[in-house]
């Protein structure tokens, strides 16, 4: 059984609060035209081809309520308590390799698993993002962003708080686009180079 997280109003409204409390940029990442697609997703398209099409008629960002909220956070923990981080290389014997994890994940397999988990709990593929960010250090990194209409919310598996994306330390380089889940567009970040410390 997976331990949950147990998410009160308080800490709900707390969290809008503070999302909303980041006034110099925007709640939701700018973008900035289409771009190529992760050579990574690329492949697992070819095997999970029918989860990278067209999602539908986009209705719009997720209408973020205390019961969804609590789902989102609850699929963050589980994964990124269910699975040891390791490099595709330790897992896989490659350099690149997107897949569901068994065990063992690396970026974007928690953020495959954890895509799939809330589509499952309901969350339109649309407001579910597979996002490619730049760390402080200049690695590249995955993270599944979340777009709510109260901003664009980052799930990591290097931590379990769900935060704004503007709170976070990375560079936003590209995502899935939210009409087309085969497609990907460019992230105009806007912000200095140094954003800050982890949290």
């Amino acid at each position: 059984m997976t331990k949950t997280i147990k998410t009160g109003t308080f800490a709900f409204l707390f969290s809008l609060v503070a999302a909303q409390a980041a006034v110099a940029l925007p709640a939701n990442i700018p973008l900035a035209g289409a771009t190529n697609q992760p050579i990574g997703h690329y492949e697992f398209c070819k095997q999970y081809s029918d989860e990278c099409g067209p999602t539908g008629k986009d209705a719009g960002p997720l209408k973020l309520t205390q019961e969804n909220w609590k789902t989102i956070l609850n699929v963050n923990y589980a994964a990124n308590t269910e699975f040891v981080p390791m490099t595709d290389m330790e897992i896989y014997g490659v350099e690149e390799q997107w897949t569901y994890p068994d065990g063992a994940a690396d970026c974007e397999d928690y953020v495959l698993i954890k895509r799939k988990r809330l589509m499952e709990a309901g969350i339109s593929p649309s407001n579910l993002l597979i996002t490619v960010v730049l760390q402080p250090n200049g690695e590249g990194h995955a993270v599944l962003t979340v777009r709510t209409d109260r901003g664009d919310f980052v799930l990591d598996n290097m931590r379990n708080k769900v935060l704004l994306w503007s709170e976070t330390e990375y560079r936003y380089l590209k995502r899935q686009s939210s009409v087309n889940a085969g497609k990907w567009v460019k992230l105009q970040d806007g912000r200095a180079d140094a954003v800050g410390s982890v949290k």
